[in-house]
């Protein structure tokens, strides 16, 4: 009897003994897992701070001498010399690069009365004299000066014509704003301050429907294109930009 017991302990100690083992190979395996790192995208930055390599105007050839970059790396359309929207050594300028799916944040001011924007999913083509043709705007504007502020939709943080901020964040002229585009396989977010004040879902019946009740509705491309390039706008008013970096999602 007491060797039927002794067996039996023994048999126990074993598969006990056997069971801690693979319980230790499973933490080892599972430690090695949670160790590895999952590899993210980087911030690229769209700007080298210094020249404009990267960018060109609108419709081609190389950015308009009105667009200056300033010893701190800042990116302004000095309009002393123009004679409105869209004149003289100005011109929207837009990246080389054409972007999907992405996160893009930037920081912006405008000076007292003026008005510019940030296009994106710009779709360039002869067939298409502005970038406003194809892609959609998220609004700079000094909400207290200039006459646009007047029409809802047209204020800074919008998306242009299209879609009310939630709230406004915007702070005022010649203050700089944090601003943040993000497109992700068609949902849209736009970020003022770190306030969310637009969101929703593109290339959707609400969406035809959205653009069908706007300045847009007689452009055909518009809103259309699911990649494109970013630009910024001449609308003959002092802007600023700095920090401009996107990552692809």
């Amino acid at each position: 009897m007491k060797k039927r017991y002794l067996a039996i302990a023994l048999l126990a100690g074993f598969m006990a003994s056997c069971s801690g083992e693979k319980a230790t190979e499973s933490e080892e395996s599972t430690e090695v897992m949670e160790e590895t790192p999952v590899a993210e995208s980087e911030w690229i930055p769209l700007s080298d701070g210094s020249t404009f390599a990267g960018w060109h105007k609108y419709g081609g050839g190389e950015v308009g001498k009105a667009w200056k970059i300033d010893e701190e790396g800042t990116i302004y359309l000095d309009a002393a010399n123009k004679d409105g929207w869209q004149t003289g050594d100005g011109g929207d300028i837009v990246t080389d690069e054409e972007f999907e799916n992405f996160h893009f944040k930037y920081d912006w001011k405008i000076a007292q009365n003026g008005n510019s924007g940030v296009i994106f999913f710009v779709h360039e083509a002869p067939e298409y004299q502005y970038p406003w043709n194809t892609g959609m705007e998220m609004q700079v504007l000094d909400n207290e000066g200039h006459p646009d502020a007047k029409i809802i939709s047209h204020r800074a943080g919008d998306l242009y014509d299209l879609i009310v901020s939630s709230e406004e964040t915007v702070k005022p002229w010649g203050e700089w704003n944090q601003a943040e585009i993000i497109a992700d396989n068609g949902k849209l977010e736009m970020i003022l301050n770190g306030t969310t004040v637009v969101s929703t879902t593109m290339w959707t019946p609400e969406w035809e429907a959205l653009i069908a009740d706007s300045k847009f509705k007689d452009m055909p491309g518009f809103g259309t294109f699911k990649k494109g390039k970013i630009a910024l706008q001449d609308h003959g008013d002092v802007v600023y930009f700095k920090n401009l970096m996107i990552k692809k999602l």
